[in-house]
């Protein structure tokens, strides 16, 4: 049966078949999406929690473990971690890579509802989440600046206006804003003078929260109109609460003004951002897991020209940072590079075929398979990303080898005198058969990838498809197109240089290929003569390429330079904001006079104390150095700014798990109890500063080192004053916690009322021992609690009628008894309170309160505090963060730390596991070997039934070590790593190197089947013919891998070494497999004979 009959009878509408695949290929071209790789991405979701003034410890056990047990339970959590700081707790979860996000979140929701009642009352607001991974780097970042307007107004329209567009933009997972805080009215109190009127910080709480309302009033009805009642029972700036009356004392009012002052500020004024030096608001926009990063990114562009006009006129809105422009950049550059492998490869056909009608008809396969591809990965839903280009530049030196062989074949009967027509019914006939073999076993080592398991088997199932269907439309124009296009173009080579000299450089290429042939022939009868020394060198081969294996520095997946950096600054653990401020401007002026940097973007403050996140955008490529000499050059420099480092690693267009670090690698340390791991983990850490060799910008997450004093409380003393914990820990909160005591109620946001003691008190821990708690409103208890009519509840100290009729006692309560009635007082000052416990306290007190010093049921005593406690799980946990120093692996790295750990002999309880790039690494390198061993069978599986034969697909697979060790050897000399591409380089290889071997068998078993040739004399023969067709097709791979090594530009990183891996194993095994094919054929051959007469069959059977 000849496939290619009707359409070389046919070709008008072979021809016309063929333009509608180019055509459908175009049209899908066009409206691929583009993306820096496939769109792979771990359902994330971070759930936040804000409790301003709370200790990283009380985050930890009051807000995190109730949270983590609710969403610890929900199914298909991979990972969750957890980080709290200062007033604010972060959890992570990551998700299984089959789970719906949407539904993930679902369930995050219900978690977060069912551990609302766990969690303390003086949490503000709900914990929210978002569907974004907080690990990942911003697609987009936006700054903005004023030389008019504060820091708190930038936040308030950034806030108000830019951040609500932008989080409504399909693809956007979370908008962030760093720099400042919300504008808000800070009170701002003097503890001696309330000790002087004998007010207590609560009775001031009290006094803020029932003076500023915005509750229903209700309405008048006077006849046929309606009338809605309104107040001026709202403050809404400063000056609103300056004369606030918050007691009254010898018959004179005590006004807000008297015992403090009252500011228009922001709620955390422990924040700075700068923009390029210079104070601003940074906006941080992140994609939602599976959206496109240069799709979103054009639909926030596209927003805000809208979002400027909309800001003052005062306010300056500019890009500080496009995580698409170096990704259009590095497409660009790999599209060039697909053009230029194409070229080559035609080149290579006009060489060997030395006739502009003969090149034609490759130049015409090729780009056709290539843009027909389009057309597949669009129904397929694929991107044109990094990957799916680099498949299609490999694929370039494969889909041409189905036309040449075509195409060579067809030659050969022409030239011995066949008519075109003939000529190629008979050829396309004779190599059908080997062309669909040559396809489908090189698909068939795509398999294991198709298999693999987790976001890297993900992201190489789409290059493995895409290079698959390149295949596969190859070969049906092989089959189509190309052998029409031959009866309708081929001449024999006499035909055509009729009545004119071929000229000097076809004389000349045609001379040095005879020439070669003859050298290629002598040194073949060598090789077949010694049989045993050829023999010998495949297994020489395969030892090479185990040993090889074993010492290639191996790495997960290659560092790209994509111009931008990301980092932070740890200082530190004591270092007070003010100096972190100074920290952060030195370390950003450094980094901005670096020649190699374009803008630099920095915020501190909010979520921890001691750090600081920086963000930095480098120049392009051909105006400056590799990113790895601006960060080495930096280093140093940055060394000077002292008691902080500046720690900077390039960002990453994959980007594993959901830690946040300052570098790039993480190692994750737990143990049974924090003790023990706060013991450990400095020893591993200071173990891994030490090996400069290997690692640079080590650093820890664990922070426990931060400056505390502690109020120990004599309980007994204190409740013989009537004071409770409870009392003492709302006075505390109310002078140092920014405590948010009111709302304020505007149309377009809510802004807070803040309350604490005078900056100017907040220098010293001594100014505990002039802090008072008032005997005074205590919290209600039991019954007085619930929801009794005001009136109806008995304050304490009062007396009931009965009692009073039978002491004597008045039935009449006083004022100061009234005032001291905690229920009432509660419900009342809850009205307009935030969130929380309302104060108890009276909001206008009229006699002078008790005060007592904390000194006198308290000592105070200073020690150590954890500046932010993190967890893995429920647990405790510490990660330690890593950069590679450049030249060195991380698998070097990683078997350095397993070492240290067993040299420091940690407790049994103490337990670590690489975490993010690190342990996906290891996870990929454990299962490299047999993903190898898996690709060698699936091969072996296909060859064997497509030759129904034990012993060819062995002979085809001896050509594999050669290409092993070749491409081994040429990762070593060009010190490049072993990572997930040179692995997919191997893979490669496979499907190349056994199709040498395919044209020889091929030919072989047809000429001892057919015309009768001993198996000597039927493999010398092929090698001999198929030499030309070998050394096209290798070459053509050769060089159409050879652009992705040469190539520079953007995304070079991830193409240079699966061109080095595929032309150094093309070469080695280029050399070796043409002698040793012949000879493990006959080997194998002579097997097969001996089987067959052990079982009793003819001694003499032709090979199969």
């Amino acid at each position: 049966m000849n496939l290619s009959e009707p359409f070389i009878r046919r070709p008008v509408a072979t021809t016309l078949l063929t333009i509608g695949l180019l055509l459908a290929g175009m049209f899908a071209y066009v409206r691929l999406p583009v993306a820096p790789l496939p769109q792979v991405d771990f359902p994330v979701i971070l759930v936040q929690a804000q409790m301003a003034g709370a200790s990283p410890e009380t985050m930890a056990t009051t807000v995190a473990a109730p949270l983590e047990r609710r969403l610890g339970a929900i199914a298909d959590v991979n990972e969750m971690t957890s980080t709290s700081s200062t007033g604010t707790v972060r959890i992570v979860l990551l998700f299984g890579l089959n789970r719906d996000i949407d539904g993930a979140a679902r369930d995050v929701q219900a978690a977060i509802n069912a551990a609302r009642a766990d969690l303390p009352t003086s949490l503000r607001t709900n914990p929210t989440y978002r569907k974004f991974n907080p690990a990942d780097s911003p697609i987009l970042i936006l700054g903005l600046t004023s030389d008019t307007l504060t820091p708190g107004q930038l936040y308030d329209s950034a806030a108000t206006i830019v951040q609500q567009r932008m989080s409504q933009i399909e693809g956007v997972g979370n908008v962030d804003i760093g720099g400042s805080s919300l504008p808000a009215v800070r009170v701002e109190l003097d503890p001696t003078a309330l000790f002087h009127y004998g007010i207590g910080l609560e009775g001031i709480r009290a006094g803020l929260a029932s003076a500023n309302a915005n509750s229903p009033k209700g309405d008048i009805v006077a006849g046929d109109r309606r009338y809605q009642l309104y107040a001026n029972d709202q403050g809404r700036q400063a000056s609103d609460y300056r004369d606030i009356v918050v007691a009254y004392r010898n018959g004179a009012a005590v006004r807000l003004a008297d015992v403090g002052e009252v500011v228009d500020s922001v709620e955390d004024k422990r924040n700075l951002g700068l923009v390029d030096g210079k104070p601003g608001v940074i906006l941080f926009i992140y994609k939602e897991p599976g959206s496109n990063v240069v799709e979103t990114v054009e639909r926030v562009r596209a927003a805000i020209p809208q979002a400027k006009a909309a800001l003052p006129g005062d306010i300056d809105l500019n890009i500080s940072g496009d995580r698409s422009a170096t990704i259009r950049a590095s497409l660009a550059s790999t599209e060039e590079t697909l053009i230029i492998a194409v070229i080559l490869v035609i080149f290579v056909t006009f060489i060997f075929l030395r006739s502009w009608r003969a090149t034609l008809i490759p130049a015409v396969a090729v780009p056709i398979s290539i843009i027909g591809t389009f057309a597949a990965m669009w129904i397929l839903d694929y991107s044109l990303d990094i990957l799916s280009l680099m498949a299609l530049i490999i694929a370039t030196g494969f889909v041409v080898d189905d036309a040449i062989v075509v195409l060579e074949n067809i030659q050969r009967h022409i030239e011995a005198g066949k008519p075109r027509v003939e000529a190629a019914l008979l050829g396309a006939r004779e190599v059908g058969f080997t062309v669909v073999s040559m396809s489908l076993s090189l698909i068939a080592v795509f398999l294991p990838i198709l298999l693999m398991g987790g976001i890297v088997g993900r992201l190489f199932q789409e290059f493995a498809v895409t290079l698959s269907m390149a295949i596969l439309v190859s070969l049906v124009l092989s089959l189509t197109t190309t052998p029409m296009m031959c009866a309708l173009l081929l001449k024999p080579e006499a035909q055509m240089h009729a009545g004119k000299r071929p000229n000097i450089l076809l004389r000349g290429l045609e001379g040095g290929f005879d020439a070669l042939l003859r050298s290629y022939e002598r040194t073949l009868r060598f090789a077949l003569y010694h049989r045993q020394l050829t023999a010998l060198s495949v297994f020489i081969a395969i030892g090479l390429t185990v040993y090889g294996y074993i010492i290639v520095p191996k790495g997960f997946f290659p560092d790209q330079d994509t111009g931008q950096l990301m980092g932070g600054i740890q200082a530190d653990q004591r270092i007070s904001f003010q100096s972190m401020k100074d920290k952060l401007e030195r370390a950003s002026a450094i980094v901005q006079a670096d020649p190699a940097v374009e803008s630099i973007v920095g915020f501190t403050g909010g979520r921890g104390t001691n750090s600081a996140n920086v963000f930095v955008g480098l120049k392009p490529r051909g105006k400056r150095e590799p990113i790895e000499t601006v960060m080495a050059r930096l280093r140093p420099k940055l060394a000077q700014v002292a008691g902080a480092r500046l720690f900077l690693f390039p960002r990453q267009d994959l980007r594993m798990g959901g830690r946040q670090s300052f570098a790039q690698y993480q190692y994750t340390l737990q143990g049974d109890t924090s003790e023990e791991l706060y013991a450990a983990s400095p020893k591993l850490l200071q173990a891994l500063q030490k090996r400069t060799d290997i690692f640079a910008d080590v650093t820890s997450d664990q922070q426990e080192g931060g400056l505390e004093s502690r109020l120990v409380i004599d309980r007994a003393t204190a409740f013989r004053y009537g004071i409770t914990p409870d009392q003492i820990d709302n006075t505390l909160y109310d002078a140092f916690g920014q405590r948010q005591v009111s709302t304020i109620y505007n149309p377009l946001n809510q802004y807070h009322v803040v309350m604490e003691i005078a900056p100017r008190y907040l220098q010293n821990p001594e100014v505990l021992k002039t802090i008072y708690v008032s005997t005074t409103g205590g919290r209600a208890r039991g019954s007085a609690t619930t929801n009794a009519v005001a009136g109806t509840v008995a304050g304490g100290g009062t007396t009931t009628a009965s009692q009073a009729s039978t002491s004597g006692t008045s039935t009449t309560d006083t004022a100061a008894t009234i005032a001291a009635d905690s229920a009432r007082n509660a419900a009342g000052n809850a009205i307009a309170a935030s969130r929380g416990s309302a104060s108890s306290s009276a909001p206008v007190s009229s006699a002078k309160e008790t005060m007592v010093p904390l000194s006198a049921f308290a000592h105070f005593e200073t020690g150590n505090a954890p500046v932010q406690v993190a967890h893995q799980g429920l647990f405790v946990a510490t990660t330690i963060s890593f950069n590679l120093v450049p030249g060195k692996s991380l698998g070097e790295a990683t078997a350095v730390i397993d070492q240290t750990m067993l040299d420091l002999q940690l407790p049994q309880t103490i337990h670590g596991e690489f975490a993010g790039a690190a342990k996906s690494y290891q996870e990929s390198s454990s299962r490299q070997p047999l993903l190898i061993l898996a690709a060698l069978l699936a091969v072996y599986a296909v060859l064997g039934i497509l030759y129904e034969s034990y012993i060819h697909p062995i002979t085809i697979l001896s050509t594999l070590p050669s290409a092993g060790i070749g491409a081994i050897v040429a990762l070593l000399t060009t010190g490049t790593e072993f990572t997930i591409v040179a692995l997919i380089a191997v893979f490669l290889l496979i499907g190349i190197v056994k199709k040498n071997a395919i044209l020889m068998i091929d030919f072989a078993i047809d000429a001892e089947r057919n015309r009768g040739l001993t198996p000597g004399e039927a493999i010398y023969e092929a090698c001999l013919l198929r030499f030309r067709p070998i050394m096209m097709t290798t070459l053509a791979a050769i060089l159409g891998a050879a652009p992705l090594i040469v190539a520079g530009g953007e995304g070079a990183e991830l193409r240079r070494p699966l061109g080095i891996a595929i032309v150094g194993g093309l070469i080695v095994s280029q050399i070796l497999t043409l002698y040793t094919t012949p000879v493990v054929y006959l080997y194998l051959d002579r097997l097969r004979l001996w089987v067959k007469r052990r079982r009793g069959g003819a001694a003499a059977v032709p090979a199969e």
